[in-house]
C-alpha cells in the first residue's frame, strides 16, 4: 500500500460545508445574497475568446484596478485563487516544524489546516465575548511564534475590533512576528472603519492585509483573492503561488467588479439592512446574536440541544445553516444573509423552535 507522509495522514481533512440537495437553500457558505455586477458578467463573457491562452501571471489589469480603488501601490498587490491560496502560501513561507502560528478561538479554520501541512503548531488565543482580544493575543505570543492571524471582521462571529486595536497589536508584537490581517468581510465595515489605516501598516514590512472578491463582490465562484504585501514578503510568496493561478475570465470579472464600486456598495447596504432586521427579530425570540459586520449572523441558542433542534427543523424546511460545533460553539448556528423571503422562512422555523 502506498502511504502519504505521516503528518499528512494524521491530519483531519478541512471540513467542507454540507450543501444539501437540489431543493435546499444554502445559508452555510457566506455567499452573496445578490448577483455580481452586470459589468463583471459582461467582462467575463468578453474574456472567453482568450481561453486558449494562459492567464496573465501578473494580474496586471486587476492589480491596477485594486490599486486605484484603494489608493495602494500596485506593486505590493498579489492575487490568489481565493484568499485561501494566499493564506496557505504565507504559512508555508514563514513557518515550519517547531514554529507557532497564532490565531484566535474563532478565527478562520483553514489557518489551522494550512499550519498542519507544514508541521507547525496552531495556537489559539482566547476571544472575549466572541470578539478578538488584543491583550490575549499578546499574552499568547512566545519565542516560537512566527505568524499572528487576526480575522477582522471575524468569522464565524461577525464581530469587529477597531482599527486602533489592530494598530496597537502591531506596535506591541515583536518585530520578527508577521501579522496577517484577514479582511474577507471588510467591505461590510469600511464605511465606519477607514481601510487606509490598516493598509498603511504594510509599509512597515511586517504586516500583510488580505481581502477577497468572494463576499461583497459576489464572485465566490470566480476564486479571486488579493492581498497587500511588503515587497520582501511578496518576493518570497511569488515562489509558492501557482503560476497563472487566477483564470482569465475571473481576472476580467474581478477587475470590472472592483471598478463598479456603486454596485458593491449597494450590495453591502442591502445585505446589511436584511441582516440587521433578521438579527433584531432573532433577538426578539430570546436568541443571542452578536452585532455582525459581515454578510452572516451567528445565532446562539439556550444550549447545544436547542441548536440541534433548530438545525433539524431548518433542514426539514429546506434551509441549511452551518453548525458551529467544530469551533466549540455547539450552541450556535451561523446563517448567511439571503434575500428577505428566505430570511422570513428562517424566522418562521425559529419561532416554532423557540416557542
Amino acid at each position: 500500500m502506498i502511504r502519504a507522509v505521516d503528518h499528512i495522514r494524521a491530519m483531519a481533512a478541512y471540513a467542507l460545508a454540507d450543501l444539501g440537495g437540489q431543493d435546499t437553500v444554502s445559508l452555510a457558505q457566506n455567499e452573496s445574497a445578490f448577483p455580481v455586477s452586470p459589468a463583471a458578467i459582461a467582462a467575463g463573457q468578453a474574456a472567453l475568446h482568450r481561453m486558449p491562452l494562459y492567464p496573465d501571471p501578473d494580474w496586471s489589469d486587476l492589480r491596477a484596478a485594486i490599486a486605484q480603488g484603494h489608493g495602494v501601490p500596485a506593486d505590493n498587490i498579489l492575487c490568489g485563487a481565493g484568499s485561501m491560496e494566499l493564506i496557505g502560501c504565507l504559512i508555508r513561507a514563514y513557518s515550519g516544524p517547531g514554529d507557532h502560528v497564532l490565531g484566535t478561538d474563532y478565527g478562520y479554520a483553514y489557518m489551522a489546516s494550512a499550519t498542519a501541512q507544514v508541521r507547525a503548531e496552531y495556537v489559539k488565543a482566547r476571544e472575549v465575548d466572541l470578539t478578538v482580544s488584543v491583550d490575549d493575543i499578546l499574552a499568547a505570543v512566545t519565542s516560537d511564534t512566527r505568524i499572528v492571524f487576526v480575522c477582522n471582521p471575524g468569522n464565524p462571529t461577525g464581530t469587529l475590533i477597531p482599527n486602533a486595536e489592530v494598530i496597537r497589536l502591531r506596535d506591541t508584537l515583536p518585530g520578527n512576528v508577521l501579522l496577517v490581517v484577514d479582511q474577507a468581510y471588510a467591505e461590510f465595515a469600511d464605511r465606519d472603519h477607514d481601510p487606509a489605516e490598516i493598509f498603511a501598516l504594510v509599509a512597515r514590512g511586517d504586516t500583510v492585509v488580505i481581502r477577497t472578491f468572494s463576499k461583497a463582490y459576489g464572485l465566490a465562484g470566480g476564486r479571486v483573492g488579493w492581498g497587500l504585501f511588503p515587497a520582501e514578503v511578496a518576493i518570497e510568496l511569488r515562489k509558492l503561488l501557482n503560476p497563472n493561478n487566477v483564470s482569465t475570465p475571473s481576472q476580467a470579472m474581478a477587475t470590472a467588479a472592483m471598478q463598479d464600486q456603486p454596485h458593491m456598495r449597494d450590495t453591502v447596504a442591502r445585505t446589511a439592512a436584511i441582516r440587521d432586521r433578521f438579527a433584531d427579530e432573532c433577538r426578539a425570540l430570546g436568541l443571542s446574536v452578536p452585532r455582525s459586520h459581515t454578510n452572516f449572523v451567528l445565532i446562539r441558542f439556550a444550549d447545544a440541544a436547542t441548536a440541534q433542534k433548530a438545525d433539524t427543523a431548518l433542514r426539514k424546511a429546506g434551509l441549511l445553516t452551518r453548525g458551529m460545533g467544530a469551533y466549540g460553539l455547539a450552541d450556535c448556528l451561523r446563517a448567511t444573509i439571503c434575500d428577505t423571503a428566505v430570511m422570513q422562512r428562517c424566522l418562521t422555523v425559529l419561532k416554532e423552535v423557540t416557542s
